[in-house]
């Protein structure tokens, strides 16, 4: 069932499918190939955050079942089944395993709906299609990676390899469950690396599915291994694996400094972040469309619940524009974002991912009221909802020393700062610890190369907000971490360089 067709599925039809999904979904590991359960027994459930129903009772690997993993990924690494595999051929896998995932979009669509709560139109429309995209554009890359001949003197010759690294280590978060796990898989596999992949324990239903159709397209056994189990378990025991070559990993600063220290107390593995972000967006007075820049706001903050590291959740605007800006937001930004049940089409905002995280942001919302910033709208419950709702929330009259404005609260959480100066913009801009993204409105191209230059983050958008294609680098500065994922730089992330001085004389 392609995602063309799945587009067209009604409320009822998705209900159906949902209820199918429910009767038996795979839980167990993926490893060398096959479903293997874990080696104790251990396990944990999974739950629909729509309802706080239990989906299922997973597999929980420990640090044998990720021993038997990284044994299985070395196994098929030094075999050369996979990195040694004709680069063309490799290059068919991944496109035979995109047409696989288009088939079996229906499914994959609502295990993501029902894992984590993202309307089912999101995961149609935003998440597989990247979902494939990714694949293809790192696909199309395998036979393009070159290495060098340098000019030397005339008896010698030099050349630099480019080569695997060797088992990649992959821990992927849960707010996009199959397409940052994507990410990271498909750039290792396409530099001929094998894989094992930790997701997320609130949404490991889809990463599972996606292993085995990586099999079914022709992908060698242990090629593509998937450990479900407990961050602080399973992630840990593959971050501290001596076996495992890189870790790579989206997910919070905590855990990152975590893996950090992990990779220096085992085999000085390299480590790869893309952690937090706290991401401003600055509308200069100047702004052309205001109307655009107000639904780019609260699109940057709305969208997928809050739920993205690069959420545009700072709305610094100078202080002429101040009021209309507010007036607009709340007008047209109020009702945008509906909450409603995630499987119905017509649905743009679902539930937050656990009960845990709902009550984090309502925490939140709490110390911006008792902090003296103004609740617009929002910060409550959706009334008749038993899920993990919360509502889209405002809060004007904010200064960047308000918890709400430091930290990052990963929900629909908007706070508008006002400023006078391009000076002061700046200033507000870059007092976090974080540096991921950033938005600049402005007609004058003097002010936005300055902005540019000046704000600290590793993505800045002009005259737009959460935009790009497969050649932009996501990445940020400080704290946000180290990695550029989603484009060349990433495949490259996932090689190393070898140099080879031949003495012809």
């Amino acid at each position: 069932m392609s995602i063309q067709t799945a587009s067209d599925f009604t409320f009822e039809r998705w209900q159906a499918v949902a209820e199918k999904a429910l009767k038996k979904p795979e839980t167990r590991l993926f490893i060398g190939g096959d479903y293997v359960d874990a080696i104790d027994g251990q396990r944990f459930d999974t739950v629909n955050p729509a309802n706080l129903e239990a989906i299922a009772t997973m597999s929980a690997a420990n640090a044998k079942d990720v021993d038997a993993a990284v044994a299985s990924a070395r196994k098929a690494f030094r075999s050369g089944v996979w990195s040694r595999m004709a680069p063309r051929h490799r290059m068919e896998i991944m496109y035979r395993f995109t047409k696989l995932i288009d088939e079996h979009a229906e499914q994959l669509a609502v295990l993501d709906t029902l894992n984590m709560g993202k309307p089912i139109s999101d995961v149609l429309q935003i998440d597989i299609p990247s979902v494939i995209q990714t694949i293809q554009f790192m696909a199309e890359y395998i036979d393009k990676i070159e290495g060098a001949v340098t000019n030397t003197e005339s008896d010698v010759m030099h050349y630099v390899l480019r080569e695997p690294i060797g088992v990649v280590g992959a821990i992927s978060p849960w707010n996009y469950p199959m397409l940052m796990a994507t990410w990271k898989f498909a750039p290792a596999l396409s530099a001929g690396n094998t894989v094992v992949l930790k997701p997320a324990e609130q949404a490991p239903l889809s990463c599972l599915r996606l292993a085995e159709l990586f099999t079914e397209a022709g992908g060698p056994a242990g090629v593509l291994n998937v450990v479900n189990g407990i961050g602080e378990v399973a992630g840990k025991a593959l971050a501290l694996h001596s076996d495992v070559d890189k870790i790579t990993f989206t997910g919070s600063t905590e855990v990152g400094k975590l893996l950090l220290q992990y990779s220096g107390q085992s085999n000085m593995k390299r480590v790869s972040l893309e952690c937090g972000g706290k991401s401003p967006q600055l509308f200069m007075a100047d702004v052309a469309d205001l109307d655009r820049a107000v639904a780019s706001a609260y699109d940057g903050v709305y969208a997928n619940m809050g739920e993205v590291c690069n959420a545009g959740s700072r709305l610094l605007v100078q202080k002429k524009i101040h009021d209309e800006f507010v007036e607009r937001f709340i007008a047209e930004g109020k009702d945008a974002y509906v909450p409603g049940d995630p499987l119905d089409p017509e649905t743009n905002l679902g539930p937050l991912v656990t009960s845990e995280a709902q009550q984090r942001v309502l925490s939140f919302i709490e110390s911006g009221k008792e902090e003296g910033a103004e609740l617009k709208f929002g910060g409550d419950i959706p009334g008749g909802m038993t899920g993990a709702y919360v509502n889209p929330t405002l809060f004007t009259k904010v200064n960047n020393s308000m918890r709400i404005a430091r930290e990052e609260i990963f929900g629909p959480v908007a706070s508008v700062i006002p400023f006078d100066t391009i000076d002061e913009a700046i200033s507000i801009a870059n007092d976090t610890i974080y540096g991921l993204a950033a938005g600049v409105w402005t007609q004058d191209l003097s002010q936005a190369h300055r902005l540019v230059k000046e704000i600290d983050a590793g993505i800045i958008w002009v005259n737009s907000f959460d935009e790009g294609d497969m050649t932009q680098p996501f990445g940020g500065y400080k704290q946000s971490g180290n990695a550029r994922d989603n484009c060349i730089e990433s495949l490259l992330s996932y090689t190393q360089s070898k140099s080879a001085w031949i003495r012809l004389n």
